[in-house]
């Protein structure tokens, strides 16, 4: 936690914040409330693997307005729409960006999104507390992002627990080797390695080749950021990494189902 990232921080010292705000407006009594009447869980981790048990990406797509170092990403932005689009395009699972401050996110828009589709979706945001783990369920999400650079290990390890508890399934993001080794002591069927140094910003698709070695084959990689092209689509596969997060590539297209059909349109091996 020492060695978190400055914007990462900032973040974080936000999300505390809003965490008390929130609070304030709704209590943790009455949100578990809500969290145990939203309706079952969807299975992200079970729609990537039927991807992947047929031969075929997982892929994870994106909605996002905005980033904090790329600024509004996509003007038209109406998410029941996005989702649609993308269902069509062939997605396993959903990502809706949540956070409000640094990503123009939204609660609402994982609400629409998920009740336009029947793909099971995560909660994109940067989680710190038990409280954004019942609000993820509250609002709908079948599973939830932890960071590992965001957490200490007791804390990602508390939160994962929580969250399983709940019937949420996690994605545990990890950068480098450190982090890889605290994410492998979870019993999580899904790693995310995330290609963008956190302090840089860099992107480097070697991020996740080098780390690979490191995972067996009871896990499912997800690899995230810098997947552009397809042709980083099919380095990745013949890796063995058969599931992907992507958002910005397809945000940045008139029909973002449509262009996910096309980047992850099966090569002929011919």
């Amino acid at each position: 936690m020492s060695d978190t990232p400055t914007v990462l921080k900032k973040i974080i010292s936000r999300k505390w914040e809003e965490i008390t705000e929130r609070k304030a407006q709704i209590s943790v009594a009455q949100l578990e409330q809500q969290a145990q009447q939203a309706d079952t869980p969807r299975g992200f981790v079970q729609a990537l693997e039927r991807k992947v048990a047929a031969g075929e990406p997982g892929v994870i797509a994106e909605i996002k307005k905005a980033s904090p170092s790329k600024g509004v990403i996509r003007e038209h932005f109406v998410p029941a729409e996005l989702a649609r689009s993308y269902e069509q395009g062939g997605a396993a699972c959903l990502s809706v960006l949540t956070d409000v401050d640094f990503f123009q996110g939204s609660d609402e828009y994982l609400r629409q999104a998920r009740a336009a589709v029947s793909l099971p979706v995560i909660r994109k945001d940067f989680i710190v507390d038990e409280y954004q783990v019942l609000e993820a369920r509250a609002m709908g999400a079948d599973c939830v992002l932890l960071i590992v650079s965001a957490l200490s290990f007791d804390r990602l390890q508390q939160l994962n627990d929580f969250a399983l508890g709940f019937g949420l399934d996690v994605l545990v993001e990890v950068h480098d080797a450190a982090e890889l080794e605290q994410a492998m002591v979870l019993p999580n069927r899904l790693i995310g390695i995330n290609n963008r140094n956190l302090h840089t910003f860099d992107v480097s698709l070697q991020t996740t080749y080098e780390l690979l070695s490191r995972i067996g084959d009871d896990r499912l990689v997800v690899t995230e950021s810098g997947i552009l092209a397809p042709i980083d689509v099919a380095e990745m596969r013949k890796h063995s990494v058969n599931a992907f997060l992507v958002g910005e590539a397809f945000m940045r297209q008139p029909d973002p189902g449509v262009a996910l059909a096309e980047f992850f349109a099966p090569v002929d091996a011919g």
